[in-house]
């Protein structure tokens, strides 16, 4: 396995693993130590937080790339943490530990059954492409949108990365990284004075359940998940040409990780779906059996994360929002016009996938459900409305 590993590697699926890494930490963390917060966690379990959270992350990854010899990512659940800042206020860190692995037997059950997978199986490929592109693209906006603070360090990755992809495209990201960096480093726009090495250590928080944590936390937890994350990560695996990856092994590896690091702060983990885009795509490696690579490299990075804990998300902390917004919208752009190709290829079905397209990316959201669901729900009718009617 190692030979084949070595004989597989690429710098392109290396960068495209440590760019989905960067992009993860530096865009959610924060919300995630509101979630502590919100939890009752004190500094100390908040490390511990990051400690669980990277290497569920890193581990799962990891071995479900090596096994299927594709990129499988994971990651936690960012709705969900947004879910969990907002709405733990009133329960202890017991309470809300509790409320995570009761989350995590939901989702390994509903992997074990098989019921998510039939589900998704029943969603054309043009509605899960239309889906991905609603969400991708409001980070391919956002890249223009970073020129209004950063004008020179955008353009000019975008000139490098214009004339990389003519010259050398498997290289193209990993150039764009380098520039930009290097860029930011001249421009003394990366805040490296709060950069410290130290091991992050993992505190064992005794779960206790409470219906009322369960039903007003858990259960919308849950939901929010399986909607917000698993379905997007599922549609991203289809449009990058792995319809036939079994699903309800993964979803039941998520659960299972879920119960494993839940009482160090592993609330909750999941397929990922931004950050998968970025590995699944021909920018990671242009052979698709080679870009469980960028699997691998994902959990390489995540568990480094994880063990080093607050000391690598101030390291990527110090790296400029706009170095972020660039990079990220930069390693989508071939994704983000696969999915609405593949989303329009079928003419009976243009109109059920724009309209999955446009209120996904709309952003909008109903009793805490993203809108990557309802985008799904108002596709699938239309689609259901024009064959029948």
């Amino acid at each position: 396995m190692f030979n084949s590993i070595i004989r597989d590697s690429s710098l392109s699926a290396i960068a495209a693993g440590f760019i989905a890494v960067l992009v993860g930490f530096a865009s959610a963390m924060a919300i995630v130590f509101q979630a502590a917060v919100s939890s009752g966690a004190n500094s100390q379990q908040i490390e511990s937080w990051v400690w669980a959270l990277g290497l569920g992350m890193g581990l799962s990854s990891l071995g479900l790339s090596l096994w299927y010899k594709r990129p499988l990512i994971i990651a936690w659940s960012t709705p969900g943490a947004a879910l969990l800042a907002t709405g733990t206020a009133d329960a202890d860190l017991a309470t809300a530990t509790g409320t995570f692995l009761t989350v995590g037997v939901l989702i390994t059950l509903v992997g074990v059954t098989g019921v998510f997978n039939r589900l998704v199986r029943l969603i054309p490929l043009s509605i899960a492409s239309a889906m991905l592109a609603g969400i991708l693209v409001q980070f391919g906006l956002s890249l223009f949108g970073a020129m209004q603070t950063q004008p020179f360090l955008i353009i000019s990755m975008i000139l490098i990365y214009l004339i990389a992809k003519r010259l050398v495209p498997r290289y193209a990201i990993p150039l764009v990284l380098s520039c930009g960096v290097t860029f930011c480093l001249f421009n003394q726009t990366i805040q490296t004075q709060n950069l410290s090495l130290a091991l992050a250590s993992p505190e064992w928080v005794t779960p206790t359940f409470s219906w009322s944590s369960i039903i007003g936390i858990g259960l919308p937890l849950f939901i929010v998940t399986m909607t917000s994350q698993n379905l997007p990560g599922v549609a991203i695996l289809k449009s990058s040409g792995y319809q036939d990856q079994p699903i309800s092994p993964v979803i039941t590896t998520t659960g299972v990780t879920t119960l494993l690091f839940a009482p160090f702060g592993g609330f909750t983990f999941n397929l990922a779906a931004i950050t998968a885009a970025i590995c699944t795509s021909d920018e990671s490696h242009p052979n698709p059996e080679k870009r469980y690579i960028a699997g691998v490299s994902v959990g390489v990075f995540n568990i480094l994360a994880g063990v080093f804990g607050t000391a690598v998300v101030s390291l990527f902390a110090a790296f400029p929002q706009a170095l972020i917004a660039g990079l990220a919208g930069l390693a989508l752009l071939t994704t983000i016009g696969a999915s609405l190709k593949a989303a329009l290829n079928i003419d009976s079905e243009k109109e059920a996938a724009m309209l999955t397209f446009l209120m996904t990316a709309s952003g909008i959201s109903f009793f805490g459900i993203a809108s990557a669901f309802w985008g799904v729900i108002i596709g699938m009718t239309a689609m259901y409305l024009s064959k029948r009617v």
